[in-house]
């Protein structure tokens, strides 16, 4: 095995329906723009409210991917 360097970046994904489609939210965007993915963990789960009623699911999600150097 080789010696690698992976950076962690910390995303909020939404969702109307539910944390864990907010947390595939997050996966997804970033899987547009960032190679390697490694490791996704959830670090906290809320809830944006408007009028008393669940208006949004969110997932705040800490992620590692390989560091590419330039």
């Amino acid at each position: 095995m080789t010696d690698s360097v992976y950076k962690i970046i910390e995303l909020v994904g939404t969702s109307s329906e539910s944390w864990e489609d907010a947390a595939k939210n997050a996966i997804a965007t970033a899987s547009k723009s960032l190679r390697d993915l490694r490791i996704a963990e959830v670090s906290e789960l809320d809830m944006q409210l408007e009028e008393n009623k669940i208006v949004a699911y969110r997932a705040k999600v800490k992620l590692s991917f390989k560091y590419q150097g330039e």
